[in-house]
């Protein structure tokens, strides 16, 4: 048994203490927490309380953790579509709906039980058995170019890249409403949404610098088809970014509401954006290599759909 105990600051009141204490612990899911309160392994101020307990400042939460549990990870044949592969280092094209890695009681059907079993014993360790291989990623419903290395050299080595922003990550998305400008930049701090603390938002307080570029590539009847190029990584940042200045990414079902766009295309399970160029240099070889991932047919369709509209 492990006891954790900590108080509320004023910026984190008024939130339910199961969403507050997941964002607490991203490495566990909301309800493993909704679990241990239900059981009475969470009490605020002494006493046992429901998920739907709004925190207030200066409570004292205690956290009794269960023994760890084991991981089971196993290697799963789920198909994968390689765009680069060679000793150090894999690039692959990750699908709509595919998380990138397990997390607590998830353990099958992400990316990392597909590459486990195309790797064999072939992935860094870095990031533990959770995450082996895996040096970024992307969301769950967003599609395209993916590095996973193969040894701990080479995850350390792009690991650095990314950090000082030297991987080139080139995007496309449909947003909603047509775009005036050819070209801009927003430059806009992204942090954890103050009022719901599931969600980034524009954070001038205590969000982390991020730099988005677009272009448009072209304006349709109601929606625009636009590339980014990050400067900074951060959570969510190009449908933050982008819903900030009132064009949501099409589809996207967290930071598309309350702009006044209706939505023609049904179905699209999350936001319409694609990871299309990743280029970075190889970390043995010093060669400087770029991959691009073809936009999926889901995402053409809508563009064939917007070209007679």
């Amino acid at each position: 048994m492990n006891l954790e105990t900590f108080e509320v600051r004023p910026d984190d009141e008024n939130e339910r203490i199961d969403k507050y204490i997941t964002v607490l612990y991203p490495e566990k899911s909301r309800s493993f927490f909704q679990k241990l309160i239900k059981s009475g392994k969470i009490k605020v101020n002494d006493t046992a309380v429901k998920a739907n307990y709004i925190v207030k400042t200066d409570d004292i939460i205690e956290i009794e953790f269960p023994d760890n549990e084991e991981a089971n990870i196993k290697p799963e044949n789920i198909p994968l579509e390689i765009l680069y592969e060679d000793d150090d280092v894999l690039v692959v094209n990750k699908p709509k709906g595919m998380v990138v890695h397990p997390s607590i009681g998830h353990y099958s059907g992400t990316l990392v039980n597909a590459i486990m079993y195309h790797c064999k014993d072939s992935l860094s360790g870095i990031n533990g058995e959770i995450r082996p291989g895996i040096v970024h990623r992307i969301d769950m419903n967003t599609t395209g170019s993916l590095i996973v290395c193969k040894n701990d050299f080479a995850h350390i080595n792009i690991a650095q890249q990314i950090k000082v922003h030297s991987v080139n990550r080139i995007y496309e998305g449909i947003v909603c409403g047509n775009l005036k400008e050819e070209t801009g930049t927003i430059h806009a701090p992204i942090g954890r949404n103050p009022k719901d603390r599931m969600k980034m938002a524009i954070n001038e307080k205590n969000g982390k610098d991020a730099i988005t570029h677009y272009e448009l590539i072209r304006n349709y009847k109601n929606y625009a088809y636009v590339r980014f190029k990050l400067e900074t990584g951060r959570t969510h940042q190009i449908r933050v970014h982008m819903a900030s200045i009132g064009h949501p990414l099409l589809g996207d079902d967290i930071y598309g509401s309350g702009h006044g766009f209706g939505n023609q295309f049904k179905h699209l399970e999350g936001q319409t954006l694609h990871a299309k160029t990743i280029g970075f240099v190889h970390p043995v070889t010093g060669e400087y290599i770029e991959i691009s991932a073809p936009l999926p047919d889901y995402f053409k369709e809508i563009l064939k759909k917007l070209e007679s509209m």
